[in-house]
């Protein structure tokens, strides 16, 4: 571990990795108490945020790294933080993994232990775990992987403590660092290894985590249905043809109610203008005001409802599905599953414009 010059300012960078709807971005404000700047890093498109952590006297900086659920995918967010963890080398990386689903969140885990840099593993969402009856040994847990475990739910802040001091030894050992290029690091995707990643993963959690019976059962049963061969393409096109009806029609009225609203306070506005220049009603009315209140009567409701009900199948484990689901058809096109949700939101948003504009197709 490299030594710090604490009167130079410099001080320890510990990365926040993880898979998206982990609780990520919740403990990093509540380690760093929401004092952080986000910023594109060089040549990227993907935020990442930076805090400052005051962890027993140490300052350490925090970088919120984006989410993803691996590194050797071809995405901006899995380009991001694979570069960051390789190029920028962190004094260590702390793998936020949600305790209701440890099997998935892992696979992420090993990839990043893989490159050879410290690695904490930090277990949260603890309370949704215990609501679900799952139990995790974090002996065990930490036995398996070679690295320190820590247990939290940052949500209530219970447990951060503990990852603290976990953090804090990780960093002050003067262990050594592999040193080299992993292929992790290549970004080349490697499919023995992905299925070697995941067979370690099923066994570690074999081992270190219960979880009923049934549970298991069900999800397998979900599966079985969600991403059946006959029945997966027709239930995806159903659920997302029912919020893209439900974001059309339902849009329409909030959208009359914000136009007619506006378009009252706009007489009002104009008849107490009446003795100013016409050029400076036109650029304040006619242009800013009208401009301003068409964009949010038209985007707003749609964004409203499209994205919380996009959430809510991203929070019940859908939205991942139908990207394993997508991404061989996806990747004859040279692209991966996930640019599947970024073209429903697309066209969510076209479909909206349209809506409103019917004679933009007359000729087309």
């Amino acid at each position: 571990m490299k030594p710090l010059n604490p009167e130079a300012g410099e001080m320890y960078t510990v990365a926040l990795a993880g898979n998206p709807n982990v609780g990520k971005s919740t403990l990093f404000n509540a380690l760093t108490g929401m004092h952080q700047h986000t910023g594109n890093w060089a040549g990227k498109t993907v935020q990442n945020a930076a805090g400052r952590y005051i962890c027993e006297g140490e300052e350490i900086l925090l970088v919120d790294l984006p989410g993803t659920y691996s590194l050797w995918s071809g995405g901006a967010e899995e380009q991001t933080a694979r570069e960051f963890i390789c190029q920028e080398k962190p004094d260590a990386v702390a793998v936020i993994c949600d305790a209701s689903c440890l099997e998935r969140n892992l696979i992420l885990a090993l990839q990043i232990i893989e490159t050879g840099r410290p690695v904490l593993v930090c277990v949260n969402l603890l309370d949704e775990a215990e609501k679900r009856g799952i139990s995790i040994d974090f002996s065990k847990l930490e036995e398996q992987l070679g690295v320190p475990v820590a247990g939290v739910t940052a949500r209530s802040k219970r447990g951060l403590d503990a990852f603290g001091t976990r953090l804090m030894q990780l960093l002050t050992e003067q262990a050594a660092v592999q040193e080299g290029e992993s292929i992790v690091c290549t970004g080349e995707k490697d499919e023995a290894a992905l299925t070697e990643v995941i067979r370690r993963v099923e066994a570690i959690c074999r081992t270190a985590v219960e979880k009923p019976e049934d549970s298991y059962v069900r999800d397998r049963k979900i599966d079985r249905i969600l991403l059946g061969k006959y029945t997966g393409i027709p239930i995806m096109l159903l659920l997302l043809g029912v919020i893209l009806w439900i974001t059309i029609i339902g849009a329409n009225y909030p959208s009359q109610w914000l136009q007619t609203g506006f378009t009252a306070l706009g007489d009002i506005l104009r008849r107490l203008m009446t003795n100013a220049p016409p050029w400076f009603t036109g650029v304040l009315l006619d242009g800013v005001y009208n401009v301003l209140t068409w964009v949010i009567a038209v985007m707003l409701p749609p964004m409203a409802i499209f994205f919380p009900l996009f959430t809510f199948l991203e929070d019940f484990g859908y939205l991942p599905r139908v990207a394993f689901q997508l991404d061989r058809r996806f990747q004859c096109a040279g692209s991966c599953g996930k640019q599947a949700l970024t073209m429903w939101l697309v066209a969510d948003r076209m479909q909206k414009q349209l809506s409103h504009y019917p004679y933009a197709m007359d000729g087309c």
